[in-house]
């Protein structure tokens, strides 16, 4: 299914880019779903080759407004969901030194009680502050904001079941419990969660199909196989489900035709669930994934060859998928906190690396 899951992406990918009636409905989620896309392509090891990388940067350079921050598509006012994700794409494609770091205000859209609003029209979500809170670690710029008031405002969405809803007294969902989650673990206050009861909360998710899901008495839905599977990954409990089932479900979603996964089983692929749906069974490292992947043990390396994406480069954190007489095949491993690829997250740290060295340099006068 590797080479159907590329060609599915890879497809949908040139489709957003064309202005029909279907693209416009999604205008305002562009950039999301680019973010989505790439990031599937990096944990299959598909990313584009370096001009295709330079082409999307510099559509993306297009949807930056006169305060820094990004609009979901050209002339569209800055959101901090868009934001993140241009930060986001960079980091993949190995392009930081293109986001201007000083004019980015997403420290303006934080209020007095902590919370953070997604745009200049003032809705806040729990959302809204992940996202702060993960766009500026990237760009290490995380000590502009009040990281104390942050942290009280999310502690303040805590429920009596040790879940987060997506403001004050709402009720707790599989999504917000992410991004209050990791918005604390970026802040390095995981520790006031109620961690039994939140694990508890998130076990009780799985249903009989094997799958997750964001509140109870709901269908489960593979978007979820990441936003509670992350957080017990980030909890280290994700042996407090059923593993096997809900790799069995997240693989039952995938279309054998065409390559993606969809929400469901039989129902029609998406990009977001696809990105999901394999971030989800990268953090299960499952032995039904490994036999899937190692039946296609060549197709990464015979579709760099074919259609110009860059080739696997293996690196500690990666996963094995097989190893054969011609060599390794793997799967990039992900981040349950950033939602991004230990081998993007490699590249930014080389990234500041280098330019602390080059500031100490300057300094030093050298």
């Amino acid at each position: 299914m590797i080479r159907q899951h590329i060609g599915f992406i890879r497809k949908l990918m040139k489709e957003q880019q064309a202005e029909t009636e279907e693209t416009a409905k999604i205008e305002h989620m562009k950039m999301n779903a680019v973010y989505w896309g790439l990031s599937a392509l990096d944990l299959l090891n598909a990313l584009p080759l370096t001009e295709e990388r330079n082409l999307i940067m510099n559509k993306l350079q297009k949807c930056r407004n006169v305060d820094g921050g990004y609009g979901g598509s050209p002339l569209h006012d800055s959101h901090i969901l868009s934001t993140l994700s241009v930060i986001q794409i960079a980091v993949i494609l190995g392009q930081v030194d293109k986001i201007d770091r000083e004019s980015i205000n997403i420290a303006g859209l934080q209020n007095k009680d902590g919370s953070f609003n997604g745009d200049k029209y003032g809705e806040v979500d729990t959302r809204f502050s992940y996202c702060a809170c993960c766009a500026l670690s990237l760009i290490n710029k995380l000590n502009v904001i009040n990281q104390e008031k942050a942290v009280e405002y999310l502690d303040r969405c805590r429920n009596w079941d040790g879940g987060f809803g997506q403001w004050i007294d709402s009720e707790s969902h599989g999504g917000q419990i992410f991004c209050s989650v990791g918005a604390l673990d970026i802040l390095n206050k995981i520790n006031i969660i109620e961690k039994d009861k939140l694990i508890w909360w998130l076990s009780e998710r799985q249903t009989e199909l094997g799958g997750l899901c964001g509140r109870p008495e709901k269908d489960p839905d593979v978007c979820y196989s990441w936003w509670d599977l992350s957080v017990l990954s980030i909890l280290n409990s994700i042996d407090s489900i059923d593993k096997d089932k809900l790799a069995g479900f997240i693989l039952k979603c995938q279309d054998k035709d065409k390559g993606g996964i969809s929400d469901s089983v039989e129902n029609e692929p998406d990009v977001y669930h696809t990105f999901f749906g394999l971030a989800g069974l990268t953090l299960l490292n499952n032995p039904v994934l490994e036999r899937e992947l190692r039946e296609a043990s060549q197709e990464i390396t015979e579709i760099s060859d074919e259609e110009g994406i860059e080739k696997p480069n293996k690196k500690d954190g990666d996963v094995n998928i097989t190893t054969s007489s011609t060599g390794s095949t793997f799967i990039n491993t992900i981040n349950p906190t950033y939602a991004l690829t230990h081998r993007a997250l490699r590249y930014r740290k080389d990234y500041f690396t280098n330019v602390l060295k080059e500031q100490l340099m300057d300094k030093d006068g050298l």
